[in-house]
């Protein structure tokens, strides 16, 4: 299993790369060519996302992205340091009804994007976990 990390301040100007490292990352791993451009645009929309909570938030942490190759699938876990209300309870960084709502836009649009998809959050901070299937590179032919 091989594994890119990302650490970025949460300035936006720092999104950009995040997704065009992550659609190399992807394109080494194997994923499909034609589903490139949702891995950038779901990358793209979970860092800045996360960019945004941190900004709101006050946290200067930095974001962090890993890219994940494994066997047969292709990973990328966007993480934020925000801490986030349990359900039902005290409204936290995410306290704004603006906020809240801007928040499951990101979600909705990433969800839209990637087929497989696991959100988590907690008082440590939130992940999203985005996964695509992999192709073997093409086996060359014997003469």
């Amino acid at each position: 299993m091989a594994t890119v990390e990302l650490r970025f301040s949460a300035l936006p100007e720092h999104v950009r790369t995040a997704r065009l490292v992550a659609a190399a990352v992807a394109r080494r791993a194997g994923v499909d060519e034609a589903v490139l451009d949702e891995v950038r645009l779901a990358v793209g929309e979970a860092c800045s996302r996360a960019v945004g909570l941190h900004r709101n938030g006050g946290i200067t942490a930095p974001v962090k992205v890993a890219l994940i190759e494994e066997e047969k699938q292709f990973s990328i876990e966007v993480g934020d340091q925000v801490p986030h209300p349990a359900p039902g309870g005290a409204s936290g960084a995410l306290g704004d009804d603006a906020e809240a709502e801007e928040d499951e836009m990101g979600l909705a649009v990433i969800s839209g994007l990637v087929d497989d998809v696991e959100v988590s959050a907690g008082e440590d901070g939130g992940l999203i976990r985005m996964t695509w299937p992999t192709t073997p590179p093409a086996a060359l032919p014997l003469n």
